[in-house]
């Protein structure tokens, strides 16, 4: 785990969210694997590159669409700047 990590929200079922995080739910079903580990992987990955270059290694390199894989980086981007 890393010092930089940002929790994924605990959505509701039927809860409406706004934002970023309105992606999540059909992030976990289009690529079936928690929105945590992505959340870890952008945290991670920002540490070195920009929000641009962290959505283009989610789409290159794990096959996330554009709108998928910003909102991830933006989520992430919004926690840590507090």
């Amino acid at each position: 785990m890393t010092t930089h990590r940002v929790q994924a929200p605990v959505i509701g079922e039927g809860e409406k969210v706004t934002g970023p995080a309105s992606y999540f739910p059909a992030i976990e079903r289009t690529y079936d694997r928690p929105v945590q580990d992505w959340l870890d992987m952008a945290a991670d990955a920002l540490e070195t590159r920009t929000h641009m270059e962290v959505v283009g290694m989610l789409k290159q390199e794990h096959g996330l669409g554009h709108g998928h894989a910003n909102a991830v980086v933006a989520y992430v981007r919004a926690a840590q700047d507090g």
